[in-house]
């Protein structure tokens, strides 16, 4: 399972984390390894207009499928369609909250329509993946941010940047490191220890979590943020539940 969300937070096959904060539209995972693509996948994020970054669109290539995905709006080799949509071995579904699809080559992908996208792959596909999810070669770090010393998770994502003639975008700056926080840990553990997600600690990498729940409040400056707090909660909550945990009620009127 790779997956995006919240501030620019990536999660590859192999389980890295890292934060990459560009524009452009760029290789989130495709199959790299033979002459025809089994499938590609391209997203592009934009800032909403709470100045939060968000999925814009993203761009399915599978076999000889084109799909096209906007919020709610599903389009497959150029015509708009209806959902449940099927199509020889592609299943599209989407209602207000998510948007999925599925495929019988070896693929799913699940998005929230804003800022959160995860896509499971079949082992099939194991060493033969590139991209923002990395090469899938169940090696943590390796092949993806060592190559040659120094190599940020700036850097690699650049690397998978669409060239598009008429986009307009600029690269991140790449010896601009993400600034590193170490404050916030007791608010985050707090509430990724909360007894809704007993279930999940023991499936997750607790700390991952918490590091990313940390970068989010430095980033927001500790302001009373929903976007800050909410998003990393409810990835470890997806998470969980798609590595078969049960998470409990954690969201409530006044919390996400």
């Amino acid at each position: 399972v790779c997956s995006t969300w919240g501030n620019n937070h990536f999660k590859t096959f192999d389980g890295d984390f890292y934060q990459f904060p560009g524009f452009c539209e760029y290789n989130f995972a495709s199959d790299c390894h033979s002459s025809y693509k089994e499938f590609s996948i391209h997203i592009q994020r934009a800032l909403n207009s709470n100045n939060h970054p968000q999925i814009q669109y993203i761009l399915l290539t599978i076999k000889d499928f084109t799909v096209y995905l906007r919020p709610k709006v599903p389009v497959v080799d150029g015509k708009i369609v209806k959902t449940p949509y099927y199509s020889s071995g592609l299943l599209i579904e989407s209602n207000d909250i998510y948007t999925k699809v599925y495929a019988k080559s070896g693929l799913s992908l699940i998005w929230n329509q804003e800022d959160a996208l995860m896509v499971e792959l079949d082992s099939k596909f194991a060493n033969s993946t590139c991209g923002l999810c990395g090469d899938y070669n169940g090696l943590q770090i390796y092949n993806e941010f060592i190559n040659g010393g120094d190599y940020n998770s700036i850097t690699y994502g650049n690397l998978q940047k669409i060239n598009k003639p008429t986009a307009k975008c600029q690269d991140p700056d790449e010896s601009q490191a993400l600034p590193s926080c170490s404050e916030h840990r007791d608010e985050c553990e707090q509430l990724l220890t909360s007894s809704a997600f007993t279930d999940c600690q023991v499936r997750l990498n607790l700390e991952l979590y918490i590091q990313a729940c940390m970068q989010d409040k430095c980033a927001c400056k500790g302001e009373e943020d929903s976007f800050c707090l909410c998003s990393t909660i409810s990835e470890f909550s997806r998470q969980c539940s798609h590595a078969g945990g049960r998470p409990g009620e954690w969201r409530t009127q006044s919390f996400c």
